[in-house]
């Protein structure tokens, strides 16, 4: 059997050379999948959720206390003094036999509402005057600031017992006097984002093609200095929780027998050592809803507000 030379003598073949561009896309079924969908971003921050929750349950308590509490808040009971928490009474009974579940979540229809007109009046008046500083300057500038210098300096506390002695006691009076002492702190915001946006290029074009300065005020500056004011004001709403709470803890506030959450917990100072559930209760429920609005103002400023 004879063999060819030059079929054995020639090179091998070389392979054929592979077009990478022809390779078959990875179907959609080899793509990773997400975990949990569209529940990812709301388990990835439970925190923030669990916040919103009990600011909104809060809320509610304020709006439609009927749906959470069927008992009368201000009826007396003689058989159920002092009862510890029960799941008849899951805050427990007062030295009045009175349910203290109910007495909290209709008094949130008082330290709400007076929580929520403190910090409107804070955050209108106060944007207002920071929004007028920043933008006309000058001696306007000069004396509001250090109007909102002096209100500063002052503890805030203190502030709110001179307004409420000057105007009298009372919820309306108490949330005017928070309100009150809340403005400086929007008016300083407001005014540095007012210096920041007015320094930004598009304000400058408006202003250099003839534009009237209330237009470039009311299109450009407000809009744009909004988002830290807005994210002061679940902070802002905490700290009223707080002063209101505790003016009338003092009894500045709402007189008995109405449940405001500072008198709640002012009942029962005197029964701590055999009926702590009183006091405690109550102040729990106040925590939790001031934790919870700074947690959501804190997580505005960590987005950068509403921008």
């Amino acid at each position: 059997m004879t063999i060819n030379n030059d079929l054995a003598l020639a090179p091998p073949l070389a392979p054929d050379p592979v077009d990478y561009d022809k390779r078959p896309a990875p179907t959609p079924a080899a793509l990773p999948r997400r975990r949990f969908g569209p529940l990812a971003p709301v388990l990835a921050r439970p925190g923030l959720v669990l916040a919103v929750l009990i600011v909104a349950t809060a809320v509610a308590w304020c709006f439609v206390p009927g749906l959470f509490t069927w008992i009368d808040p201000y009826a007396p009971d003689s058989s159920a003094i002092l009862l510890s928490p029960s799941a008849e009474h899951p805050f427990g009974t007062d030295r009045l036999g009175r349910d203290i579940y109910s007495r909290t979540v209709h008094g949130a229809v008082i330290t709400l509402s007076a929580t929520l007109l403190a910090v409107s009046i804070a955050f209108f008046v106060g944007t207002a005057l920071g929004l007028v500083a920043g933008f006309v300057g000058g001696p306007v500038e000069l004396v509001i600031m250090r109007v909102v210098d002096v209100l500063l300096s002052v503890p805030g506390l203190l502030l709110t017992m001179v307004v409420v002695s000057a105007l009298g006691y009372g919820t309306t009076n108490v949330a005017i006097a928070v309100g009150v002492s809340a403005v400086a702190n929007f008016a300083r915001v407001m005014r540095a984002e007012v210096l920041r946006v007015v320094q930004t290029d598009y304000v400058e074009a408006a202003a250099s093609i003839g534009t009237h300065r209330l237009a470039i005020l009311w299109r450009h500056v407000l809009p744009n200095s909004l988002s830290s004011v807005v994210a002061l004001v679940p902070l802002q709403f905490g700290a009223a929780i707080l002063s209101i709470a505790a003016l009338g803890f003092l009894g500045f506030g709402a007189p008995p027998p109405q449940p405001e959450w500072g008198l709640l917990v002012s009942e029962g100072r005197d029964l701590l050592a055999i009926a702590p559930w009183i006091s405690l209760l109550p102040g729990a429920v106040i925590l939790a809803v001031v934790l919870a609005s700074n947690r959501i103002s804190r997580e505005l400023h960590s987005e950068g507000g509403l921008r």
